[in-house]
């Protein structure tokens, strides 16, 4: 029996680049990537089904690469797909380790027990969060100013529903630095920019906003693009340049609050 999740020559769960940006912007990406580790069969699914939105958030990586780079940022990014743990929802949570996303069934997942749900948790979930909370804890012990910036990606449409935002802003307790960009974004009246839309962060199913955002009292926000404007490089930049924008106009507006 294999006990190993991920195969010495798969590669790490989580990616960090930009250590030594200089920028107090701190990025994350929970569902940069689609990859399944070969131990689990592609959890039963096709290759065009891993290439869907259920599978990650289409676009995010890129667009969380390039607004670290000209943020100068420091991001962290997860290399599995959401469909093996969501590295967004608390672990044993209902939308952890989902049997149906969307109106897709997941045959791997359905009928998971306790040993393999830790195993991903350790092998997955752990050492991408870890890397985040070890980063956050050096910057502040070398008296640097964090920002949380998650990024995230959503489909146009869902169960069969379109969605009008280009983009959408959410936040919970604390709106500071959110409503700051919103009002920067919304500064473009050709934008159509959703608050707490299409999602919103206060049912307690998200982990990565409350977790670093909320409990260690960062100035933090979640933005989310629409698919399709980002899928391919050219959108990745021009909303990596807009995002950049309006963070740092979002940043002056709250300076003395982080």
């Amino acid at each position: 029996m294999q006990h190993e999740l991920l195969a010495p020559d798969e590669p790490a769960a989580v990616e960090a680049i930009r250590l030594e940006g200089e920028s107090p912007f701190f990025l994350i990406c929970d569902h940069a990537g689609a990859r399944i580790p070969r131990a689990l069969d592609a959890l039963g699914l096709s290759p065009a089904d891993l290439c869907r939105h259920i599978a990650w958030d289409i676009g995010a990586a890129g667009l969380a690469r390039r607004l670290a780079a000209i943020l100068d940022a420091c991001a962290v990014l997860q290399n599995y797909s959401r469909l093996v743990i969501d590295c967004n929802r608390p672990p044993g949570s209902s939308g952890s380790i989902v049997a149906v996303s969307e109106r897709t069934p997941i045959p791997g997942n359905e009928s998971i027990g306790a040993w393999d749900r830790a195993r991903r948790e350790r092998e997955v979930f752990r050492p991408y969060h870890d890397r985040i909370s070890a980063l956050l804890a050096a910057r502040t012990a070398a008296q640097r100013t964090s920002m949380l910036v998650s990024v995230h990606s959503f489909t146009p449409v869902f169960l069969g529903q379109s969605r009008r935002w280009h983009a959408g802003i959410l936040y919970n307790r604390d709106g500071r630095l959110a409503r700051a960009a919103l009002t920067a974004l919304r500064g473009d009246a050709e934008l159509v920019v959703g608050e707490n839309e299409p999602y919103a962060l206060g049912d307690g199913s998200d982990y990565a906003v409350p977790e670093y955002g909320e409990k260690q009292g960062l100035l933090h926000v979640e933005i989310e693009v629409r698919q399709d404007l980002i899928a391919d490089e050219l959108g990745q930049q021009s909303w990596a340049a807009r995002l950049a924008d309006a963070l740092t106009a979002a940043a002056a507006r709250c300076a003395g609050d982080a």
